[in-house]
């Protein structure tokens, strides 16, 4: 069924993709430019709100984190680690998690995306917010780990329960949710619900199926551990059931959708078999439910596909059908030797998830969600304020005659007039006055 046109804020900051975790490590900040370039060459920026994200301060990363951690964080830099190099080893720093320049600047506006995200949902500015720089679901409290320093997703969950009394998370990325998990296990507020590799020690380890929460969380962390080779058809066999029980019974009144997209076949990290369309059908499906919703990034390290995958999603997320063909853009070259958005990338790798080993773990996770209090109720509390106001932003410079944010955030009506290719009048010629 088509819905009413949903309002969708997207945030990107430029300096993102410049940052660069060292040589021959697999996280590359560069994927966020390589999507959003297909984002505007495709035309999908007129269609969204577009924002400059905000750059979360250390007081709001010590919103989850420690605040030694989060200082830790702001102090290092590759000049001065052998100052460091207890603090280096106490927070995980330095074989996965590099020391590199502006590492608190890459924190920082992955953050404050995710958190202006949530408070744009909070009050009532979009339906939809996009943070693609965000997902680093493996953060802790107290370290990093995974390629990821701050956990953007636990903050930005913190920040919609100031609104929420339920918040459901969904994580899609090849790799376990740990941190997410870890911070909401004890809590019925947030269910936690995580698809992804797990055994022959594949990280990081954790998410078994009997990973379900305790106290006054338990039953409200589910985990769906699958095996290598999964494809379209049975992770989707799995993901829609699994979704629709979890919004059925818990009733939530916001997703969070971490949309990892190393679970795509061909990933540098990974071993599944999904395609493009597949990891875009769960996306889709998720946003079926109408509730607010905020998407974020993750994992993905074979940087092309990641860029194909994410603009795809952004496009299902406006409804805006676009061409298989490749717009031409800065990063052209990337994208050979097929320069389409959804090459093969099919695997060799076998399906080791056979019907019955996916049946077993549905009926299993479905019993475990059963158990669960439905839609828990939150007591009566005091809210702290808001992150934002957005009554009152900076006044626009009056010498402007249209100003970069209004620009960024003007979205096209779907009548306006083409102009370029499909400008069916063709008046490109200058108008004689």
């Amino acid at each position: 069924y088509k819905m009413s046109k949903r309002r969708v804020c997207y945030f990107y900051d430029s300096d993102f993709g410049n940052f660069h975790y060292g040589p021959g490590h697999p996280m590359k900040p560069q994927r966020l430019s390589l999507t959003h370039s297909l984002v505007l060459h495709y035309g999908l920026y007129k269609k969204m709100d577009v924002y400059r994200p905000y750059r979360a301060t250390q007081h709001d990363m010590a919103r989850f984190h420690s605040p030694d951690y989060v200082a830790f964080l702001k102090r290092i830099s590759p000049h001065n680690t052998a100052l460091y190099t207890d603090l280096l080893s106490k927070f995980n720093v330095g074989e996965d998690c590099p020391v590199f320049s502006g590492l608190f600047d890459l924190c920082s506006i992955s953050t404050g995306g995710s958190l202006e995200g949530a408070s744009k949902l909070n009050s009532g500015l979009c339906d939809v917010a996009i943070n693609w720089a965000g997902g680093l679901h493996h953060a802790k409290k107290y370290e990093a780990s995974g390629f990821c320093y701050v956990n953007d997703i636990v903050i930005g969950i913190l920040e919609l329960l100031k609104y929420h009394s339920r918040v459901l998370y969904i994580d899609i990325d090849i790799h376990h949710g740990d941190g997410v998990q870890e911070a909401f296990y004890l809590t019925d507020r947030v269910l936690t619900l995580s698809f992804h590799k797990y055994g022959n020690c594949f990280f990081p380890g954790t998410g078994s199926m009997f990973e379900t929460g305790s106290q006054q969380g338990k039953h409200y962390s589910v985990n769906v551990p699958l095996k290598d080779g999964v494809d379209d058809q049975s992770y989707l066999y799995i993901f829609c059931p699994i979704v629709q029980a979890c919004v059925e019974l818990y009733q939530p009144s916001c997703i969070v959708l971490q949309c990892g997209a190393d679970s795509l076949g061909c990933d540098r990290l990974g071993c599944f078999n999904l395609s493009i369309r597949g990891h875009g059908d769960c996306v889709e499906f998720v946003k079926r439910f109408n509730l607010p919703l905020l998407i974020l990034g993750g994992g993905g390290y074979t940087i092309r596909n990641v860029a194909r995958c994410w603009t795809y999603e952004t496009a299902l997320i406006l409804d805006t059908p676009i061409s298989n063909e490749l717009p031409y853009n800065e990063y052209f070259q990337y994208f050979g030797p097929d320069f389409t958005l959804h090459p093969c990338t099919q695997t060799r790798i076998e399906n080791q998830n056979d019907r019955l080993y996916l049946d077993q773990i549905r009926q299993t996770t479905t019993e475990n969600l059963r158990l669960l209090q439905a839609a828990p109720g939150v007591q009566m509390h005091h809210v702290p304020p808001d992150l934002f106001t957005f009554e009152h932003m900076s006044e626009p410079n009056p010498d402007e005659r249209v100003t970069q944010k209004e620009q960024d955030t003007r979205v096209e009506p779907d009548n306006e007039f083409y102009s370029g290719d499909k400008d069916v009048d063709h008046e490109t010629s200058p108008i004689d006055v």
